[in-house]
């Protein structure tokens, strides 16, 4: 009788232990994400690369980034906050185990002097001169996407609108391949969206005076 019931115990202490086993492989997988889960978009250290490469590429035309608008505000968007401060990632992970875990946070500062960032960069700088004139007359705008356009082809002579057409898609090409290659140096090419945000506000902030500009809804507005 007491054989039995020593078998029992240990057929019972067996279930139990075999029960507990995958419990810390389960753990560690929850302690991993909520370790990566918080990975933040640096806004703050982006508009400061952004302001370095964007008064590099129109100090060529001695253009002298006024970093305000006619408001005093430095925001063309309006964004006292804006969204790309906002975590990349969420999960209700985080209000469970954030006492826990200490977040992973993105590195204070971007990387932004590659060889291909160094290469686009210079040709948005070599390619400048030749916009500036047309920035200043107003024939060509900075769009709320980080781009530029032709906004008054009235401005262009007859002679030079092919000219200005071809200017800006290759300054275009370039200003989009800038952004996917910062997003891609830092290892996060989901940051793309964020960069061209941050660019598209910061163009604006530094542009000369009496250029013009869309807002967040589309509208045309100078400086």
């Amino acid at each position: 009788m007491q054989t039995m019931q020593t078998m029992r115990i240990r057929q019972t202490q067996k279930k139990r232990k075999n029960s507990l086993r995958p419990l810390p492989f389960f753990v560690a997988i929850v302690f991993t994400a909520c370790v990566t889960i918080n990975i933040y978009f640096p806004a703050a250290a982006a508009e400061k690369a952004a302001d370095r490469i964007i008064q590099d590429v129109w100090s060529a035309t001695g253009q002298l980034p006024t970093s305000q608008l006619p408001d005093g505000s430095s925001d063309p968007f309006g964004l006292s906050h804006p969204a790309s401060e906002e975590p990349q990632t969420q999960s209700a992970l985080d209000f469970l185990f954030d006492f826990l875990v200490t977040p992973a946070y993105a590195q204070a500062d971007l990387n932004v002097s590659t060889p291909a960032i160094q290469k686009i960069q210079g040709a948005l700088k070599a390619r400048h001169p030749q916009i500036a004139p047309y920035y200043a007359n107003g024939a060509v705008g900075l769009t709320n996407r980080a781009l530029i356009t032709q906004r008054d082809a009235a401005s262009i002579p007859l002679k030079d609108r092919n000219k200005v057409k071809q200017l800006v898609s290759a300054e275009n090409n370039d200003r989009n391949a800038l952004y996917r290659e910062i997003a891609k140096a830092n290892g996060h090419p989901e940051w793309e969206a964020n960069i061209r945000a941050t660019f598209a506000r910061r163009w604006v902030a530094n542009a000369g005076a009496k250029w013009w500009y869309q807002d967040a809804s589309g509208a045309w507005l100078q400086r």
